[in-house]
C-alpha cells in the first residue's frame, strides 16, 4: 500500500458510537501521517468530528461528508430530498478511495461503502460478526471484499482499532496505547457555558437514554441530588425531548436549587459539560462525551454490560454498575468523593 492512501471512515450515528471510533483517526495518522482520511457522518453529529479538521499544521480529517438519511426518510416523496441525495453521492464519488473502514455493521453504511468511488485494488472492510448487545446486520457483510472476526464482547473503541488494524496488516492496538479523541489543546480552550441559570460549581446529571430499561431510578437521582446539594453543587438536569423535560423538572422539584437548563445542542453540550465540576450520567452519549473530553465523570450502568462502553482510558472516569445490577446511591457518591480527592 502507498503512503498516502485515500481511506474513507463510514460511521454514521450515533452520538456515543462516533465519539468511540475517533481513536482511528489518531491511529491512521501516527503510521499513515500523508494520508487522506474523509468520514461519511450523519449531519447531526457533524460537530462532533469538527475539533478534529486538518488545518493549521494539525493533520486529522481532512472532509466531513454529512449524511442526510434520518431526514430523508421522513420526506422521502419530496424532490429536495432526493436532489440532496445525488448531492452526496457526487461529493462523495470525487475522490477514489483505496480504503474504506465501516466499523458499525449496519445495511445503511455497508450501502453507504457501496456508493463510494473506489481504486481497482481498494480494500472495503466492515464486522464479521455481531458483538454482544450491539446493532448487526448480517447483510452488510456481502458489501465488503474483507470481514473482520472481533471478540463477542469487545469494547467499541477496541472493536474500531480491531477492524482498522486487520485491514492494514497492522498488530492490534492494545490498550496500554491509550486512546486518543480530541486535541488537548482544543479541549483545554472549550469556552465556558453561558447557558441561562448555571452557575458553578454545578454537577451535570444525565438521567435519560434511548431505552427506559437503562435508566436510573428518579428515587436515586433525588437522594444524590440532594445530597450534592448539601455539599454546595447546582444539581443540572439536561433532557432532549418532552417526555424527559417532564422527568427533569419532577426530579429538580424535589432538590434544593436544582436546575432544569433550556434544551441546549450537541455543539453547546461540549461548553456546559467543559464548565461542570462532575458529570454523572447512565450508559448515553453526552455521558461519553464527558468521558472522552476526560472531564470527571461517574458513568451508572443499569442494564447494559460495562465491558462494553466503559471509560477505561482516565482515572478521571469512575465505571459503577453493571448489566442487570444497577448500582446504590452509595456507590455513585464514593466514585464522587474519590474524583473529587484527585481534583
Amino acid at each position: 500500500m502507498s503512503t498516502s492512501p485515500k481511506i474513507l471512515l463510514v460511521k454514521l450515528s450515533s452520538l456515543g458510537d462516533v465519539l468511540h471510533n475517533l481513536p482511528i483517526v489518531w491511529d491512521l495518522r501516527a503510521r499513515l501521517p500523508e494520508a487522506q482520511i474523509d468520514w461519511v457522518v450523519e449531519e447531526g453529529y457533524v460537530h462532533l468530528l469538527e475539533p478534529l479538521l486538518s488545518k493549521d499544521g494539525f493533520r486529522g480529517i481532512d472532509r466531513i461528508i454529512p449524511f442526510g438519511l434520518r431526514r430523508w426518510k421522513k420526506n422521502l416523496f419530496k424532490l429536495v430530498t432526493w436532489k440532496e441525495f445525488f448531492a452526496f453521492r457526487k461529493t462523495l464519488q470525487s475522490t477514489t478511495y483505496d480504503v474504506l473502514i465501516e466499523t458499525q455493521g449496519l445495511l445503511k453504511s455497508a450501502i453507504v461503502c457501496s456508493l463510494a468511488k473506489k481504486s481497482s485494488t481498494a480494500v472495503i472492510a466492515g464486522l464479521a460478526n455481531a458483538t454482544e448487545f450491539s446493532g448487526y446486520e448480517p447483510l452488510s457483510r456481502s458489501f465488503y471484499n474483507q470481514s473482520v472476526q472481533v471478540p463477542k464482547q469487545c469494547h467499541a473503541v477496541d472493536r474500531s482499532r480491531w477492524v482498522m488494524c486487520s485491514v492494514l496488516d497492522w498488530s492490534l492496538i492494545e490498550r496500554g496505547d491509550a486512546p486518543q479523541f480530541y486535541p488537548a489543546q482544543w479541549v483545554s480552550s472549550i469556552s465556558k457555558s453561558s447557558v441561562e441559570g448555571l452557575h458553578a460549581p454545578y454537577v451535570l446529571c444525565f438521567h435519560s437514554t434511548a431505552r427506559e430499561a437503562k435508566r436510573w431510578s428518579n428515587d436515586n437521582w433525588i437522594t444524590l441530588g440532594k445530597d450534592l446539594s448539601a455539599r454546595g453543587y447546582q444539581v443540572v438536569f439536561p433532557w432532549g425531548s418532552p417526555s424527559e423535560k417532564e422527568i427533569s423538572e419532577l426530579l429538580a422539584a424535589q432538590i434544593p436549587n436544582a436546575l432544569v437548563p433550556p434544551a441546549f445542542s450537541i455543539e453547546d453540550a461540549f461548553s456546559v459539560i467543559a464548565g461542570a465540576a462532575l458529570t454523572v450520567g447512565v450508559d448515553t452519549g453526552l455521558t461519553h462525551l464527558a468521558a472522552v473530553l476526560e472531564k470527571p465523570t461517574v458513568e451508572i450502568y443499569c442494564d447494559s454490560p460495562r465491558w462494553k462502553t466503559e471509560g477505561y482510558w482516565s482515572d478521571r472516569i469512575c465505571n459503577v454498575g453493571d448489566i442487570q445490577n444497577p448500582p446504590s446511591v452509595q456507590e455513585v457518591l464514593n466514585a464522587f468523593l474519590k474524583l473529587l480527592d484527585q481534583a
